[in-house]
């Protein structure tokens, strides 16, 4: 059979005749690749498609409430939705990617251990380990005896259609691959990661998971930018895009959802990373805040939100003399550029001359905020270091104009009630301090 060669984008998908180095659609550079497809005049004809006899109307179609696994991990079946019945949708294809070493693959063999646990029976392939290699990871997680009467099956194998038909064949519960870019096929063209052979797994996989009902998780690399290893329409192809980020010096993990079709996208889940793999944070307050009882100047609570949850998290800085032409500005968790423009707006309109000092910021935690809603935070801190006095049951949540103002906060009323319920009783926000020198005056720090 006659064939042609045409060059795709694997991060747009936008196909030319030729190789380019620069994407003309996406502004990539070395994204082509070469992929083989059939002539169109001497390909194989098909058959005419049939029109549908017994077509239904939507009022005709009868609507099946499908019960939800779970996962038996909370923060996972949180971020996967499902209001009150939480976990995964029978039939669902889910993509897991995030940064090497993150803990994708623990976290996906913890979830097949306890799926397995509950009776069901779940098919773990993978395509970079070892069966020996998994059963030890396994044992790490789980206790011995108890892995030997799970229908827990391993495959390593880097054949999907083998998988595929193997999952068929045991008539399991869960398929999980690890990972999409490892597998092949003799079917399609290109080596394991290539776009030919992208494409075609993840539709394997995907009709496999809609004609059994049978629910799918692969995992799939980040490229060095952070996104998702091969093209984007392997997005769209699947259900369910979860993203696992973190620090690894802190062991802090946070699950997103950046696609779900049947879940809330602004959810998230925390973990952290231990002995025995991933565990949930129960008791977010106690991690996020360092030790209260020991009142020191430079630090300030503020409530941030990861999805729909309030979370109180502790700002921490410190101020040191300097005798540096250019005073060194430090932040970890919050956006650099965000603190010297605080550091401004605290010099011009708080009447603070930071100038004369190092400015070391921190959130308490290795979280990572986004949100301005920690603004007023992050200037109380910082003044409360500079003065020397502390911020006794202090909680700052507003975000600072450069004009000095202090502005409303989406979920401000949500924040107010979170930070309350664990006592705190100096609230500064835009309803008390309609301003940056109100907000210092208030907290004892003009």
């Amino acid at each position: 059979m006659a064939s042609k060669k045409i060059f795709v984008c694997n991060n747009c998908g936008n196909e030319s005749s030729k190789w380019l180095g620069l994407c003309p659609m996406c502004q990539n550079w070395n994204t082509f690749q070469e992929m083989t497809i059939p002539d169109e005049k001497t390909a194989t004809k098909t058959r005419a498609a049939e029109s549908v006899k017994d077509l239904k109307t939507i009022g005709q179609i009868k609507s099946t409430a499908l019960s939800r696994i779970t996962t038996t991990i909370a923060e996972f079946d949180r971020v996967l939705g499902g209001g009150e019945k939480q976990g995964i949708v029978p039939g669902e294809v889910i993509l897991l990617s995030g940064d090497p070493g993150i803990g994708k693959s623990t976290i996906m063999l913890q979830i097949a251990i306890n799926i397995a646990s509950s009776g069901k029976k779940v098919l773990y392939v993978s395509g970079e380990e070892s069966e020996s290699q998994i059963k030890m990871r396994a044992e790490r997680i789980a206790d011995e005896k108890a892995l030997i009467k799970y229908d827990l099956y391993v495959l390593s194998s880097t054949d999907i259609d083998q998988a595929v038909a193997t999952a068929t064949d045991k008539k399991v519960d869960l398929l999980i691959i690890d990972s999409i870019q490892t597998v092949a096929s003799n079917d399609a063209n290109g080596f394991p990661g290539s776009l030919p052979q992208l494409r075609y797994s993840t539709l394997k996989l995907v009709n496999f998971a809609k004609r059994t009902h049978i629910p799918v998780f692969f995992i799939g690399h980040v490229t060095k930018e952070g996104t998702i290893a091969g093209p984007q329409m392997l997005a769209h192809m699947v259900d369910c895009v979860l993203y696992l980020e973190g620090e690894s010096l802190t062991g802090t993990r946070i699950l997103r959802s950046l696609k779900n079709r049947f879940g809330d996208t602004s959810e998230v889940g925390i973990f952290i990373m231990e002995e025995k793999g991933l565990s949930e944070i129960t008791n977010v307050k106690d991690f996020f805040l360092g030790t209260q009882d020991q009142m020191v100047p430079g630090s300030c609570v503020t409530v941030v939100m990861e999805g729909s949850r309030p979370l109180l998290v502790e700002i921490q800085a410190l101020a040191v003399n300097t005798n540096l032409p250019f005073p060194r500005r430090v932040a970890q968790g919050v956006p650099e550029k965000r603190v010297e423009l605080l550091l401004a707006v605290l010099k011009r309109h708080g009447t603070i001359n930071v100038d004369k000092y190092d400015i070391f910021v921190n959130v308490v935690g290795g979280l990572k905020i986004a949100e301005t809603a920690s603004d007023l935070a992050i200037c109380l801190a910082i003044a409360s270091s500079i003065k020397g006095n502390t911020l006794k049951s202090v909680v700052g949540i507003s975000e600072v104009g450069l004009l000095g103002e202090t502005k409303v906060v989406l979920n401000l009323d949500k924040r107010i009630k979170e930070a309350k319920k664990f006592g705190y009783k100096n609230i500064i926000t835009v309803q008390n301090a309609t301003s940056l020198k109100k907000a210092l005056i208030q907290g004892n720090l003009s």
